[in-house]
């Protein structure tokens, strides 16, 4: 057994005593530590259970099931956030995934793996469609927040109709992103597939069943331990001195992702720089892409609306992170330096939040 496996098998102990914290009163910020923590063992299941059904059901099904499970986890948190009134720190954790997917993730990736490689390529036809991507879901964020600030008494429900409308654009363009990568130009997206093919041979075909029910049964408890963190949401992080931007934008999404950035910054290490961007840039897409405006939409539906109208700074922080990370990755080729300076934007931004003051409230 790997030592990350290890380490997540390890973490699956927080689960259970996440549970006896609630339950004997150990206080919220005990309770939102455990249960952080227990989220990230969970996830990581999750990420198996789904790999290895999509071995047994096929590249296309897979591939969907990839596509519809890869954050599950952060929509979990995010809904649970949502429906418990917490509308700021849902619209900073979707701003934290964008950024950390693009700088924190990537940059460990070309970083670590630069140093064992001196050079690691990787898809730039790819990279350059996933870069238009990225451009339109800053477009689409910043649209409502412009229209906000260039117009004088707009109503909320015209923000929120706006936002809607903007959301149905965005999960249209994932949708076409599904067909073009899973069906017209798969050949351009086949990263490990003969890898995954040759492991796939009938004598060591996973166990469909069991695989379902651990997905089933890791959701059940993402979605149990996900109340239990934003439960002692409020109390943890004012007892820690955090904002709930900042607690939005680097700690919410550092839970929900850890797994996935494990996986990112592990395959680079093997050279594997094409199923690396994959991950983490593959993942942003989908936040921004699909989580986003289906948080808008969801909203709706259980009273708690939510618009895409930003805070100013988020959308600077979206924006520089994407800029930085398309220049760095639309060559094909990436280095350590590179991945140092991916790092270092990451580091800036995150104590930009940390010394903001805005935002004071959690909801």
């Amino acid at each position: 057994m790997s030592g990350k496996k290890i380490v997540f098998v390890s973490l699956l102990a927080l689960v259970p005593v996440s549970l006896a914290a609630k339950y004997l009163g150990w206080g919220d910020l005990i309770i939102f530590i455990l249960s952080g923590l227990a989220i990230i063992p969970l996830a990581a299941w999750m990420g198996t259970a789904t790999e290895e059904i999509a071995v047994v059901v096929g590249p296309n099904l897979g591939g969907l099931l990839n596509a519809t499970f890869g954050n599950a986890t952060e929509l979990i948190i995010a809904i649970i956030a949502l429906r418990a009134g917490y509308v700021n720190v849902v619209k900073a954790s979707i701003t934290g995934s964008i950024i950390s997917n693009l700088l924190l993730v990537m940059g460990f990736s070309m970083f670590l793996g630069g140093i064992r490689y001196k050079e690691q390529t990787f898809q730039s036809i790819v990279a350059r469609m996933n870069a238009a991507a990225m451009n339109l879901a800053v477009i689409a964020i910043l649209v409502p927040t412009a229209v906000n600030y260039t117009s004088e008494g707009i109503s909320e429900i015209t923000l929120q109709n706006l936002s809607l409308a903007v959301s149905i654009v965005l999960i249209v363009v994932y949708l076409l992103t599904l067909v073009f990568s899973m069906k017209t130009h798969s050949y351009l997206y086949d990263v490990g597939v003969v890898e995954t093919e040759a492991m796939a041979t009938p004598e060591s075909k996973p166990n469909l069943v069991l695989w379902v029910g651990v997905l089933f049964v890791c959701t059940l408890c993402v979605a149990y331990e996900s109340e239990l963190l934003v439960d002692s949401l409020e109390v943890a992080t004012s007892k820690l001195g955090l904002t709930a931007l900042f607690t939005g934008v680097i700690i919410v999404p550092i839970i929900g992702n850890a797994a996935e950035h494990t996986t990112a910054v592990t395959v680079a290490m093997k050279d594997k720089m094409d199923l690396s961007v994959s991950v983490a840039v593959g993942s942003t897409m989908q936040i921004a892409l699909f989580v986003a405006p289906l948080l808008v939409i969801v909203g709706k539906f259980i009273g708690q609306p939510m618009d895409l109208d930003f805070n100013p700074f988020e959308l600077v922080a979206v924006a520089a992170s994407v800029l930085i990370a398309n220049s760095i990755s639309s060559d094909g080729k990436s280095n350590w330096l590179e991945g140092t300076l991916l790092l270092a934007t990451y580091a800036v931004l995150s104590f930009a939040f940390f010394f903001h003051p805005v935002i004071e409230g959690i909801g």
